[in-house]
């Protein structure tokens, strides 16, 4: 997922992200799990109480049908009166209630939405900020974020509705059985008690089954980072084992995880059905006047009926609650992992911006390592002049894209120095705001091509867009449609794309990744045409193979 925001201009949108309101009004992190979601969900509190409002008022719709097939049914026993009102009454009462479940829905589903956008963007602006790709980082932005949508969209709406429906449901039935309203009050507390039980039970699991899913992806990423080692020494087959069993453990956690679920919606659902047995008993044996103990009432045929349709309704939110506790498991069980990254405010380090004239480059004595592995670059040197072009060659691993990638806080400096100006990287989580930057693979974003040019360039006009893009030989309809893998571009179109977003930038330090890489003889000679423009009035640094782009270089370094 962070290998598809390689630009600058990912970048800027990921912070952008993350510096929302709703991403940096974060909660303290030294919460419990428990506190830590609620005080998250307060943040989105809106969204969430009308939802739960909403999800509540289900219980008014679910009464109206209740009477309308309780008076149906009493009209047809007396054959007196008209049928038609109380069957209009259970028609409307299912279309409002479908109304209020799809209105609950979406206000649900937006709210999650926007919640997880605003940690995700604290969680990847602390990635890319720090420069290191930590696999709990990783797990934490993808899985763990995932794990609040069940709890935002379903558990906190039905909590409330849990909570109060059932009581509404139950005082209408006292108005035509207090005793059968009475068996369906005393027979909600093993509900409570059987949720306890089992949602302490689940808790823990849910623990486990996170961390477990964290040690995978460390132990993934480690080996495959020490690739190369291990097929020198010919330990694949070792390695593979470890992964193995690392992911049956995995699997085994998941497991207890379902077995729980399993069980908790087999034990709510006997007590449920338990309960409506009772009140069915209870209103068979009232109406044929067979019961063995005195009662103060005498049921007709339409209260009876009208009592039998609502008990299942009593038990049906809270049913749903437990389909959805396993939710809320797994996002307690995610926030240890999402609190402090969430919460953590961005290092004061930011990108800084070096004026609107070509700056000079210099590297001074720089080391470049990722992680434990061996350093890509070791005590490299490099002056690059104002306004000066200077194309970097080797074989490929030898660093010429680590060090494009050392100006935009996409490789970690181990050590040395690097000044754009009189500025410091090391002063700087990097140097985005002053670069254009055509990668290799330019990212594309679902939309037009005229809005995937624009990124480069937010308040820059049609008319600036039209002549980028004329200057980068991108012809054809700028308003073609574009999905996010790129679906419409040939790769020399792509490859125009970068260019127009550097021509349409107005950067001073230009950075370009083997731009005219796998290209035919004819659509490099185009691009390099397209280059010679984007180089004015910029200092330029370019990665590439290609003899004919070194031509258009003052200085080449062989790497």
């Amino acid at each position: 997922m962070i290998k598809a925001l390689p630009s600058r201009l990912s970048y800027g949108r990921v912070m952008h992200m993350a510096t929302s309101p709703s991403a940096c009004a974060t909660p303290p992190a030294d919460l419990t799990p428990s506190q830590q979601l609620t005080a998250w969900s307060r943040l989105h509190g809106g969204g969430l109480r009308t939802a739960a409002i909403l999800t509540t008022m289900d219980a008014l719709p679910a009464i109206g049908f209740a009477a309308g097939l309780a008076g149906a049914m009493g009209v047809m026993a007396s054959r007196d009166g008209s049928l038609w009102p109380w069957l209009l009454l259970a028609l409307v009462s299912l279309i409002v209630r479908a109304a209020l479940g799809q209105a609950a829905m979406v206000a649900a589903v937006k709210t999650a939405g926007s919640l997880k956008a605003g940690i995700r963007g604290r969680v990847l602006s602390r990635i890319f900020s720090s420069g290191n790709r930590d696999p709990a980082d990783m797990t934490a932005a993808v899985e763990g974020i995932e794990a609040l949508d069940g709890y935002v969209s379903r558990f906190t709406p039905l909590r409330l509705a849990a909570r109060i429906a059932p009581l509404i449901i139950i005082a209408a039935c006292a108005f035509a059985s207090p005793v059968a309203a009475g068996i369906l009050l005393f027979t909600l507390l093993p509900f409570a008690v059987g949720m306890a039980l089992v949602g302490m039970a689940a808790a823990g699991e849910s623990r486990r089954q996170f961390q477990a899913m964290e040690a995978l992806a460390h132990l993934y990423l480690d080996r495959i980072r020490a690739l190369p080692l291990l097929m020198s020494f010919q330990a694949e087959a070792r390695a593979t084992a470890e992964v193995a069993l690392s992911a049956r453990g995995l699997a085994s956690r998941t497991g207890r995880v379902l077995k729980i679920a399993f069980l908790s919606s087999a034990v709510l659902e006997f007590f449920a059905a338990l309960s409506v047995a009772l009140v069915a008993v209870y209103c068979g044996f009232n109406l044929l006047r067979l019961l063995p103990f005195p009662v103060p009432e005498t049921l007709t045929l339409s209260r009876a009926f009208f009592v039998l349709t609502l008990a299942p309704e009593v038990y049906a939110p809270i049913r749903r609650l437990a389909a959805a506790y396993h939710d809320r498991q797994a996002a307690e069980a995610a926030v240890p992992a999402l609190a402090g990254r969430a919460s953590e405010a961005r290092s004061e380090r930011s990108s800084l911006v070096v004026g609107s004239s070509a700056p000079t480059v210099d590297f001074s004595n720089v080391q470049v390592r990722y992680g434990d592995s061996a350093a890509v670059l070791t005590g490299f040197n490099l002056h690059v002049p104002a306004g000066g072009v200077v194309a970097l060659t080797g074989a490929s691993g030898s660093g010429k894209s680590s060090l494009l990638h050392l100006l935009l806080g996409l490789a970690p400096l181990t050590s040395g120095e690097v000044r754009v100006g009189n500025q410091r990287l090391t002063d700087a989580s990097d140097f985005a705001g002053a670069v254009a930057w055509a990668s290799q693979t330019p990212i594309v974003i679902p939309g037009s091509l005229r809005d995937n040019i624009a990124l480069a360039h937010r308040e820059a006009t049609t008319v600036d867009i039209l002549r980028a893009a004329a200057a980068a030989g991108l012809s054809g309809d700028l308003d073609r449609s574009l999905d996010e893998r790129g679906g419409g571009l040939s790769g020399g179109e792509r490859r125009r794309l970068g260019l127009a977003r550097a021509l349409l930038s107005n950067a001073p330090l230009l950075l370009l990744d083997e731009p005219t890489a796998n290209l035919d003889a004819t659509t490099e000679r185009d691009i390099i045409e397209a280059l010679r423009q984007a180089m004015q009035g910029r200092t330029t640094i370019i990665a590439t193979h290609s003899p004919a782009v070194m031509t258009l270089a003052d200085q080449v370094v062989c790497l």
